[in-house]
C-alpha cells in the first residue's frame, strides 16, 4: 500500500512538472509565432520560463482591502486543479503513472471549471473594482462555453455507446477512435463537433477573441490586476497547463492514433515515438485553435462572447449531434 502511494506521488509530481514545462513552452512558441505573423521580432521562446523565475523572487503584494486567505489560496487551487486534469487525460507512455476511473471524462469536464472558479474567487477577494469586473466576465464566459463543450462530449459518448464498454471513460474513447465508428453523415457530424470544440478552446483558456476577463485596455488585466510575485507566477503556470490539458483532451477524443502502429515500432522505441507524436498533435491543435485565431482576430465584447457560445457554437454542436443521430438511421458508408 505504501509502495503504491509512493508510486502515485512520484507520478503526480512528474506529470505536474511535464505539464508546466510543455504549457510554458507552448506559450513561448505561441508568442514567437504571433510576433512573426505581425512582422515583429518577438520575445525568445524561453521567455515564459524567465518570467516565472523572475516573478517567483518578486515581492508578493497583498492589497489592503483583500480577503487575504482567499486571495493567497486561489492561485494555488488554480494550478493544482489544472495539474489534476493532466492526471486523468491519457498521455502515451505515462498511462501507468496516471489516474483512471469509470466515467472520468465527466469528472474532467467538471474539473475544468475549478481553475476558472479559482480565478473568479481570487478576483473578488482582491477588492479591486477592475478585478471584480474581470471576475464577473470570467463567470459569464465560463457559463457560456460549458454548454457546447458538454454537448460535444455527450454526442461522441452516445455514438460510441453502440460498442459495449464504459463510453464516458477517456481511455475507452481514445482506444475506439470516433472516426473509425461513423458513416459518411456521422463523419461530417464529427468534423462539426471538432470545429465547435476548437472554438471552445480560446474561451476555456481566456485567449483572444474571448479574453474579456483580462482585457488589458479596458480593465487593466481584470482578475489579475492586483496579483504580483509568486501568486501571479502560479496563475501564469496554471494558464499554460490548462492550454495543454484542453488540447490533450481533444487529441484523445478525436485523434488518439499512435504512430508506432503505423511504422511498426515496438518496445521503448514505440513508447518514445508515440509520446513525441502525441506532443506534435497537441502543439498543432494549440496552433490552429489559439495561435492563428489570436494573431488574426480582435477581442469580442462580452455580449458578443455570450451570443457566440450560447447561440452560434451551441447550434453548431447540436447540428453535429443531429448528424450523428441520422448516421445511425441512414447508415451510409464512407466512400474511402
Amino acid at each position: 500500500m505504501i509502495e503504491k502511494i509512493f508510486f502515485i506521488s512520484i507520478g503526480c509530481i512528474l506529470i505536474g512538472l511535464l505539464s508546466i514545462f510543455f504549457g510554458l513552452l507552448f506559450k513561448g512558441i505561441d508568442r514567437k509565432i504571433v510576433a512573426r505573423m505581425q512582422k515583429r521580432v518577438g520575445p525568445p521562446i524561453r521567455q515564459p520560463f524567465l518570467d516565472v523565475a523572475k516573478l517567483m523572487i518578486k515581492e508578493n503584494v497583498v492589497p489592503e482591502n483583500a480577503v487575504r486567505w482567499i486571495y493567497n489560496i486561489a492561485p494555488l487551487i488554480c494550478l493544482a486543479s489544472s495539474i489534476l486534469l493532466m492526471l486523468y487525460i491519457p498521455i502515451p507512455g505515462l498511462e501507468k503513472l496516471q489516474l483512471h476511473g469509470e466515467n472520468d471524462i465527466i469528472l474532467v469536464v467538471y474539473i475544468f471549471i475549478l481553475p476558472a472558479l479559482a480565478m473568479v474567487a481570487g478576483g473578488f477577494a482582491s477588492g479591486s473594482p477592475f478585478a471584480t469586473i474581470g471576475a464577473q466576465r470570467e463567470m459569464v464566459t465560463m457559463i457560456s462555453y460549458e454548454f457546447p463543450l458538454a454537448i460535444s462530449v455527450v454526442a461522441i459518448a452516445w455514438k460510441l455507446s453502440e460498442i459495449s464498454g464504459d463510453v464516458f471513460t477517456i481511455s475507452f474513447i481514445s482506444s475506439h477512435p470516433i472516426f473509425n465508428n461513423v458513416g459518411l453523415i456521422g463523419f461530417i457530424g464529427i468534423i462539426i463537433l471538432l470545429i465547435s470544440l476548437l472554438i471552445v478552446v480560446p474561451g476555456e483558456t481566456a485567449k483572444i477573441p474571448f479574453d474579456v476577463a483580462e482585457a488589458e485596455t479596458e480593465i487593466a488585466q481584470g482578475v489579475f490586476v492586483e496579483y504580483s510575485g509568486r501568486n501571479l507566477a502560479l496563475f501564469y503556470m496554471a494558464d499554460g497547463v490548462r492550454i495543454f490539458a484542453i488540447a490533450s483532451l481533444i487529441v484523445n477524443i478525436f485523434f488518439p492514433y499512435n504512430i508506432s502502429d503505423i511504422v511498426g515500432f515496438s518496445g521503448y522505441s514505440a513508447i518514445i515515438s508515440d509520446f513525441l507524436f502525441f506532443l506534435l498533435k497537441v502543439f498543432l491543435l494549440m496552433f490552429f485553435s489559439i495561435t492563428i485565431i489570436r494573431a488574426g482576430m480582435a477581442r469580442l465584447r462580452i455580449t458578443q462572447v455570450v451570443t457566440s457560445y450560447w447561440v452560434t457554437i451551441t447550434l453548431i454542436s447540436l447540428i453535429g449531434l443531429l448528424l450523428l443521430i441520422w448516421d445511425n438511421q441512414f447508415k451510409i458508408s464512407l466512400p474511402w
